[in-house]
């Protein structure tokens, strides 16, 4: 009996498909993508096998366009598959097609997926390439919603406010991500793109402030061209 579209795996199956995993983890990658194909040729109605295939090329091959074929396979056989949905998208984003990204992310949404603060970053990244910053900076929020605090959450939004001219608002957020950080946590971008937001804000000093800072934080292993700008940074005359 089908389910959902989906054949039920019998148990010597779902052992191949462990198998295919453990070849993955141990580094093995054509030996797992080998045994994932035999699979799926083998068992061409199996959602769970052709997933595995999917998986194995946009994972752990790092080729995208060759795993987004089989992500439609899946959805093919099973429209509900809302993973697969999902590794569609971050396929379709990570090949600049944003429109479509945006509309697997959208259903997703919609079907109340449970992975929200996923779909909310992702979906908010494919928005800012298409130039939509005030669906990006809702999306955002709806993020930080779900990890309340988040000092990169709040430095995407505030990145989306100061595009939006919003720079109170984006200072803000940078303002409460740097609360949460002290000594050696001190993040230097952080303390930059404030720097660069009260620099447009006309406050001079608070900007240079800000730079100084970002140099006493910056720790080796740290960008280089980081290390330019804060030194920049503090150059700047009135």
């Amino acid at each position: 009996m089908e389910r959902n579209g989906r054949e039920p795996c019998p148990p010597e199956l779902a052992a191949q498909l462990r198998e295919v995993d453990r070849l993955r983890r141990s580094g093995r990658y054509a030996s797992a993508l080998s045994l994932a194909r035999a699979l799926a040729e083998a068992h061409p109605r199996q959602a769970r096998v052709l997933m595995e295939v999917a998986q194995t090329l946009a994972i752990w091959g790092g080729v995208p366009a060759e795993a987004l074929e089989w992500y439609e396979r899946v959805l093919t056989l099973a429209p509900g598959h809302l993973t697969s949905r999902l590794h569609r998208a971050l396929c379709l984003s990570r090949l600049g097609r944003h429109e479509e990204a945006v509309a697997d992310f959208d259903a997703l949404v919609a079907a109340g997926y449970r992975k929200a603060l996923v779909l909310h970053m992702k979906r908010a990244e494919a928005l800012e390439a298409l130039g939509r910053d005030e669906a990006a900076e809702r999306d955002w929020t709806l993020a930080l919603a779900e990890a309340p605090g988040n000092p990169w959450l709040l430095q995407q939004r505030a990145a989306a406010r100061a595009r939006l001219g919003r720079l109170d608002d984006a200072a803000k957020d940078l303002t409460e991500a740097l609360a949460s950080q002290t000594g050696d946590e001190v993040d230097p971008e952080l303390l930059h793109a404030r720097g660069v937001l009260r620099a447009r804000q006309g406050d001079v000093d608070g900007a240079r402030a800000d730079f100084e800072a970002g140099l006493s934080a910056f720790r080796e292993g740290d960008p280089p061209a980081l290390l330019d700008a804060l030194r920049e940074g503090t150059l700047r005359k009135p």
